[in-house]
C-alpha cells in the first residue's frame, strides 16, 4: 500500500474508532469509547497487527472484561456482534486497465451533474435519492445499453476529507459479464487522478464483490464487525 493511501486510511480509522495512530499501528488490543452515542454500541476493527474494540461508555468495562486474554479470532467470534465486512483500498495508482469500458458506453459525473439522474431507481448500493432529491454520492460512473442505464458505480465522502467509499450495482441481466469491474475500475481511476483515495467494501460472504475488488487492483485494508444485537 502506497504511503499516501495508508495515511488517509489510518486517519479515517483513527477517527472512526476513536483511537490514536500509535494504537492503530501497534500490536495490542485497544479498548476505546465512542462518546457520541447514547445507545449500546460496539464496533470491532482488525487492522494489520492491532485490534480496536470501540464501544459506548456503558459497555466499555463489561466488554473489556469479557474479552480479556482473548486472541484476534476469539474477539471476532463474540456472539452478540455481527456483520463482518472487508474494506479494500487501491494497491497504488495503477488500476488494472484490462477492465475498461468503451468510450461511448459510459459517463462519469461529479457533484451537481449527478442531479441529472434524479429519480433513477434500482441502484441503491451506488446511487440513491431521498424524497427531497438529495444524494450522498459525489461521483458516479454509469454504463448504458442503448439509452438505458444498466450499471452504476458511485462514490460518497467519508468522515475524512479525500477518502471516498465506492459502491456498485449492475442490473441482473448484465451481471457476470465483468461490467461491475469495469465500472469500479473506471471510477477508481477518475478519483485517483483527483488525489481522492477510494475504498471498496464487501461482506465476507459476498465472494463476487470481493472478486470485483481484486480485479480492479484493490487489496484488503481492514476488517470490521459491527451492530450490537443484545
Amino acid at each position: 500500500m502506497k504511503e499516501w493511501i495508508k495515511n488517509k486510511t489510518e486517519e479515517f480509522l483513527s477517527k472512526e474508532f476513536y483511537c490514536t495512530l500509535t494504537e492503530l499501528q501497534g500490536k495490542e488490543t485497544v479498548y476505546s469509547v465512542n462518546p457520541n452515542t447514547r445507545q449500546p454500541y460496539i464496533k470491532i476493527l482488525a487492522y494489520k497487527n492491532s485490534i480496536i474494540v470501540c464501544t459506548s461508555n456503558d459497555l466499555h468495562s463489561k466488554i473489556k472484561e469479557l474479552l480479556r486474554h482473548k486472541n484476534r479470532d476469539e474477539i471476532f467470534e463474540i456472539p452478540f456482534v455481527y456483520g463482518q465486512t472487508i474494506h479494500f483500498v487501491p494497491r497504488d495508482r495503477n488500476i488494472n486497465s484490462m477492465w475498461a469500458l468503451p468510450g461511448d458506453s459510459y459517463e462519469v459525473l461529479f457533484d451537481t451533474e449527478i442531479l441529472s439522474l434524479k429519480g433513477l431507481k434500482g441502484f441503491e448500493n451506488s446511487l440513491s435519492f431521498d424524497h427531497n432529491g438529495f444524494t450522498s454520492a459525489k461521483a458516479v460512473c454509469i454504463a448504458k445499453d442503448d439509452k438505458t442505464i444498466v450499471g452504476v458505480a458511485g462514490a460518497a465522502e467519508s468522515s475524512v476529507s479525500g477518502l471516498w467509499e465506492i459502491g456498485v450495482d449492475v442490473m441482473e441481466k448484465y451481471r457476470n459479464s465483468g461490467l461491475g469491474s469495469c465500472l469500479v475500475s473506471q471510477l477508481t481511476k477518475e478519483l485517483l487522478m483527483r488525489n481522492i483515495v477510494p475504498f471498496y467494501s464487501a461482506s465476507v460472504t459476498n465472494i463476487g464483490s470481493q472478486m470485483v475488488a481484486s480485479r480492479c487492483g484493490y487489496i484488503p485494508g481492514w476488517i470490521d464487525r459491527w451492530k450490537l444485537c443484545i
